[in-house]
């Protein structure tokens, strides 16, 4: 599954440096705290996602990528209400982050849906 592999280091770097610059903008240790579990969530979440995809790529793309839309969209909400709160970290910049994440990830799909 070489392009799961390039997607993986791809996003890896894409939400690295979107990271650093979340967390350098906000300034603070728990929005930085914030930004960096939202990056945790936001790459576990992209690879499955992308998974997904590349599985259904052969029979019927568009619902691969409509389960990974229905991801992103359950995995945000269970966040927000849940474990944004369960781990006392700023709201703002945690689903601020993710959704930047998210977004900047998911333009990165697809480039490497082909391969």
């Amino acid at each position: 599954m070489k392009p799961v592999a390039l997607f993986a280091s791809l996003t890896l770097a894409v939400i690295a440096l979107a990271g650093f610059a979340i967390a350098a903008a906000y300034g603070s240790a728990d929005a930085s705290r914030a930004v960096w579990t939202s990056a945790a969530v936001a790459f576990g979440v992209q690879l499955m996602a992308f998974a997904i995809i590349k599985l259904s790529a052969k029979t019927n793309v568009m619902a691969g990528w409509g389960i990974g839309a229905i991801l992103r969209f359950v995995v945000l909400g269970v966040y927000a209400l849940v474990i944004v709160k369960a781990l006392g970290l700023p709201s703002g910049a945690a689903l601020l982050s993710l959704v930047a994440f998210f977004f900047l990830s998911t333009l990165l799909e697809p480039l490497l849906l082909k391969s």
